[in-house]
């Protein structure tokens, strides 16, 4: 059976959710520690149009300590996720002012979804509100609009909520649309399997290039 791989790659503040949202879609489970990421690799199979796609999904940190370290994932990357949470303000702003840009600086033909975490806790008045008065909905497609990325999309990695529908939406745009019928039956093919992934890290390039 034909197969190809798809590598995705996630970017966005410290404690955004980016870790969560990889682990809960791969694993099916909600990791309860934080654990702030360097580099961490998860596969997951899916079958998308009659083929088997092999996602490569990468892990990055968002701390100011490895900047110079995040850009090595960057090289061959089908799409990014850039992600900031619905109830921190701030890691809405640094999508524009920081996420963005370096993603635009070192991939400039890179396709790029925007993505909200933590939907699950927005209409908690006490946890929404630790840094701010949450993020809407609106202002996401604002922002998505702002930085021209190819989708906004929100999800929850605790409650499970939308959380599917980004990864569909990665492979819509880097594989195409499937099928009505396939679509409807890609939740019930998903074949998932994590592990940190030990990788060399190449400078050759195919969408994206270390400036």
């Amino acid at each position: 059976m034909e197969s190809r791989v798809v590598k995705i790659v996630t970017v966005g503040d410290g404690a955004v959710g980016k870790t969560s949202m990889l682990i809960s879609y791969v694993e099916d489970r909600f990791p309860e520690d934080y654990i702030p990421t360097i580099f961490d690799n998860h596969n997951a199979t899916v079958m998308w149009d009659h083929k088997v796609v092999n996602l490569g999904l990468w892990d990055t940190a968002g701390q100011v300590n490895y900047e110079n370290l995040r850009p090595l994932a960057y090289p061959n990357t089908d799409i990014f996720l850039i992600c900031y949470s619905v109830v921190d303000p701030l890691s809405y702003e640094n999508v524009k002012y920081k996420w963005a840009p370096e993603v635009r600086s070192h991939c400039p033909d890179a396709k790029f979804i925007l993505v909200g975490t933590k939907l699950d806790i927005r209409d908690d008045p006490y946890a929404s509100r630790k840094k701010g008065d949450p993020v809407s909905f609106d202002e996401g497609v604002a922002l998505q609009k702002t930085i021209g990325a190819l989708e906004y999309v929100e999800c929850s990695a605790r409650s499970g909520a939308g959380l599917k529908y980004v990864f569909h939406k990665c492979m819509e745009h880097v594989i195409g649309r499937t099928p009505i019928k396939t679509r409807q039956s890609v939740s019930s093919s998903l074949k998932r399997k994590s592990g940190i992934i030990r990788r060399s890290m190449s400078t050759q390039v195919r969408r994206c290039s270390i400036m």
